[in-house]
């Protein structure tokens, strides 16, 4: 099933987490240490508003950058459109729309070219010539939304470790990057 189809199957959790575990891939962009999301998940764990920690998340991660790294202020804008309430709908738009983000911010800092599609067509299952950075985030997406599919928290846990997991890989790109600009 492609990612498109997942997504517009999830559920209100799924989705949150869905979006969430793509914001939080992309934290090495935002310059900060790894559990300044832990609060937003903790939230959706519990099924607790996650206006508060979501607050907090923006304060410490600041606004985004007015220009310079366009992977930078695609992070920066999953964060400012993380929707206060957990509705399906506004759900439904920031998850795709982070999906898209995510996908785009790893073909933009790979350094192996993506081939000749788009990100929408990853999205939609055509897979061919993909570089290694989004072949990994596509395939994160996707399992993501398959452990979240049905198992609760138990899932959102395996949402979480798999988060983390492409978060390590992004850190190590965005290091290796600046190393090279030096």
């Amino acid at each position: 099933m492609s990612l498109v189809e997942l997504l517009a199957q999830a559920d209100e959790r799924s989705l949150a987490a869905s979006g969430l575990a793509c914001l939080d891939r992309c934290v090495p962009l935002l310059g900060e240490d790894d559990e300044v999301l832990r609060p937003l998940w903790a939230a959706l764990a519990a099924d607790e508003d996650w206006r508060e920690p979501l607050g907090r998340a923006r304060d410490v991660l600041g606004g985004a950058p007015e220009e310079g790294d366009e992977a930078a202020v695609l992070a920066h804008r999953m964060l400012g459109a993380v929707p206060e309430e957990r509705a399906s709908g506004p759900l439904r738009e920031w998850a795709d729309a982070c999906s898209v983000a995510a996908l785009q911010v790893h073909r933009l800092l790979d350094a192996v070219a993506d081939g000749g599609r788009t990100v929408s067509a990853r999205r939609e299952g055509r897979t061919d010539d993909m570089s290694p950075l989004v072949a990994a985030e596509l395939r994160r997406q996707t399992t993501i939304l398959e452990v979240l599919s049905g198992r609760g928290a138990g899932g959102l846990r395996q949402a979480l470790d798999l988060s983390a997991e492409g978060r390590r890989v992004l850190r190590a790109v965005v290091s290796r990057r600046a190393r090279v600009r030096r």
